[in-house]
């Protein structure tokens, strides 16, 4: 029992010992709470602007620093209790501070890489946001960054040698290779994605090689995960886009209309007329892109109708409002049609059947 009250400070002076210890203690909890309310203050004063950068550094410093408070108050407090004890955790306290520094630090640089990554796109913040996909490939690689880093350095910290640990990483890195080959196709996949962006995060991509299509969710080192227009989920390995396919509606210019109008034979007689309608009224629609291909034809005649043929684009490529337009078109050309006594034709066949000969009278006997 001697032994022990020594040891946490209780001699002649244990009791000022742990006055002293109490009184950091005490001192720890009141910066911690002046730092609380310098962060509120600081936030109520920037909330007044939309700079990125002001609300990624007060987002990231609130936890790191409340913890660096109390981490570093805890750890002094129980250096002071220890001095005098013979005790081995004492020779572990400054390596134990710098570990938890450089913890500190780096979820202090990675959540400030999360939250400009997450905001980057928000045009909140920027006129002209960064694309989501390029944002996201950038934080990912500078948080791995910011790991190994932190690791490396909290090694060196505990006395291990670093020249080591990379000698050793690189001779376990061919078995590694050997054993993790998917692993790193799909890595190298992601990263071939990140660099020529055949598709970001939000585009509509189907592929005509396999039964892939949806919306684009998110882009993983390891795969990418799609959302089928049935809200099923659908992870994709990213070596997989290596050797695919890949169409992206989403980064269409246009989308075109192309139908053939059958009008019946009775009409041909207004048929150049009903043409040249159809014509004018594409060239006149606000939804037509009269830049592009514009064509209406007599394409063929038919076996029930005389075909005509309608190639043109709208200026939107937004699939729902390229069908809104495409019904308009329809029904306008409708209309056209009819407003010439016209009318669609349906497959129809005409018989002929021949007529038969008289028969020949039949000759009797001579009376």
């Amino acid at each position: 029992m001697e032994r022990a009250a020594e040891m946490f400070g209780f001699g002649a002076d244990g009791s000022i010992a742990w006055v002293v210890v109490f009184a950091i203690v005490f001192a720890t909890l009141v910066v911690r709470y002046g730092a609380k309310l310098l962060f509120d203050r600081l936030a109520r004063q920037l909330e007044r602007t939309n700079n990125l950068y002001d609300d990624a550094l007060l987002d990231a410093a609130r936890k790191p620093i409340g913890w660096a408070i109390w981490s570093f108050g805890i750890l002094f407090a129980a250096e002071y209790a220890l001095r005098d004890a013979e005790s081995e955790l004492v020779a572990y306290a400054d390596p134990l501070r710098d570990v938890i520094a450089i913890a500190l630090l780096a979820w202090f640089a990675i959540r400030m890489i999360r939250f400009v990554e997450g905001h980057v796109a928000d045009p909140e913040y920027r006129s002209e946001p960064v694309d989501k996909t390029t944002a996201a490939a950038i934080g990912k690689l500078l948080r791995a960054s910011v790991l190994i880093t932190a690791l490396l350095m909290a090694l060196s910290s505990l006395g291990f040698s670093v020249t080591g640990v990379l000698a050793f990483g690189g001779l376990g890195g061919l078995a590694v290779g050997f054993a993790a080959r998917d692993l790193l196709a799909n890595f190298f996949g992601a990263l071939m994605i990140f660099l020529d962006r055949p598709f970001a995060v939000g585009d509509w991509i189907r592929s005509p090689d396999q039964e892939i299509e949806g919306t684009v969710e998110e882009i993983g080192w390891r795969q990418t995960r799609i959302r089928t227009f049935d809200q099923r989920p659908l992870y994709v390995p990213n070596a997989t886009f290596a050797t695919l396919t890949v169409e992206n509606p989403q980064r269409m210019l246009n989308r075109r209309i192309y139908e053939i109008i059958g009008v019946r034979y009775d009409d041909i007689g207004v048929l150049k007329v009903v043409i040249d309608d159809i014509r004018d009224m594409l060239v006149n629609h606000e939804a037509i892109d009269t830049s592009r291909t514009l064509m209406v034809n007599l394409l063929s005649f038919g076996p029930s109708s005389l075909d005509i043929m309608i190639y043109t684009f709208t200026k939107t490529n937004v699939w729902t409002e390229f069908h809104t337009i495409k019904e308009d078109v329809l029904f306008r050309i409708a209309g056209i049609v009819e407003a010439h006594g016209a009318e669609m034709a349906f497959p129809t066949q005409t018989v002929h059947i021949a007529s038969k000969p008289d028969p020949e009278p039949e000759i009797g006997p001579a009376p």
